[in-house]
């Protein structure tokens, strides 16, 4: 059966090595030029005071010049939907060609099970997917290695998305999500539009909504007049001012006056507004400090990064185990 399988894809396995050999090759040499620039960047900064390099996207400074290759980033950001393509041209017609065709019947008469036959066309191109989606993976996290030492930005969405363990969970997902439309729908193009949308929908979910909450943000106070940040590459979920209550102000304002981190100067202090007006805002958040003020900022630790890959990309495991349940069920139930 694992033969039968290799030799019904394996004009689709070979364009896939092809397109990764491709990838690769392109990665590759863009990335090793862009490490040398990194490296004579770091080398050039050297002789700089510290304080002058600048910080993780931070504007100015000799560190903040670009280093990165747009050939290598637009292949970067291709990468996001390499699941979905993998859940649209594997996992959709894996079941829905089969019973559109009506190979399923000739299969089950050969004296190959059921649970065989399942279990040898959907383990052999879920692992595909999975060693596919990880070498993809590999390489872009590779090649961000020195726009991730600049900038800092390994944990921000679209940045996360294509690094690290997640890509393979979304592949396993794509798939299975495929593989479980084409078993109920039994049709392969309804079956790749509602692969398309439903992987679309819940990333969009996943990301806009449930990722900031895997882990409790933590929330810093400070001064008016620190300058405190979370630093290295964690990620900033809010920040802004605390009224003397401890109570966000209230930012609904005229935003046409002027402000302090985004609080119009209507909302401000009296004794405040005035000063907010200036150029040099010293002044103004030396009397919102007077008057009881803070800054905050919400933001989860760059040193939980890793905790965050392992959640999500085994949220996304579950999530494709339960379709591929699913899947299971519909064609046992049609073929009973």
């Amino acid at each position: 059966m694992t033969f039968l399988v290799w030799r019904q894809y394996r004009m689709q396995w070979a364009i896939a090595l092809a397109v990764l050999a491709a990838f690769g090759l392109v990665e590759l040499v863009n990335g090793i030029h862009m490490a040398s620039a990194w490296h004579s960047l770091v080398n050039a900064c050297a002789s700089v005071p510290v304080a002058q390099r600048g910080q993780g996207g931070e504007g100015g400074g000799c560190l903040n010049q670009n280093i990165v290759g747009l050939v290598g980033n637009d292949l970067r950001i291709l990468s996001v939907m390499v699941p979905a393509v993998l859940g649209i041209l594997w996992g959709a017609p894996l079941i829905a060609h089969e019973l559109e065709s009506g190979t399923t019947g000739f299969v089950l008469t050969q004296g190959i099970t059921r649970n065989r036959w399942l279990a040898a066309k959907i383990g052999l191109l879920l692992l595909a997917a999975a060693l596919w989606a990880g070498a993809i993976s590999a390489l872009v996290t590779w090649w961000s290695g020195p726009e991730n030492a600049q900038r800092a930005d390994a944990f921000q969405p679209n940045y996360f998305d294509t690094q690290g363990i997640t890509p393979i969970g979304y592949a396993l997902f794509a798939m299975a999500l495929g593989i479980a439309a084409g078993a109920v729908l039994r049709r392969t193009i309804p079956a790749i539009a509602v692969t398309l949308a439903g992987f679309i929908g819940f990333r969009l979910l996943f990301n806009d909504i449930v990722r900031q909450h895997l882990m409790p943000a933590v929330t810093t106070v400070t001064s008016m007049t620190s300058t405190w940040s979370p630093g290295g590459i964690s990620w900033v979920l809010n920040a802004g001012l605390l009224n003397a209550s401890g109570q966000v102000p209230n930012v609904s304002g005229q935003f046409s006056s002027y402000g302090i981190d985004g609080v119009p100067a209507s909302q401000l202090p009296a004794a405040c507004q005035p000063l907010a007006a200036n150029s040099n805002q010293a002044p103004a958040l030396s009397c919102l400090s007077k008057a009881g003020y803070h800054q905050f900022v919400t933001y989860q630790p760059g040193s939980r990064y890793w905790d965050f890959q392992g959640i999500e990309t085994g949220i996304y495991v579950l999530v494709a185990a339960a379709l591929l349940a699913v899947a299971w069920y519909a064609i046992r139930r049609r073929d009973a």
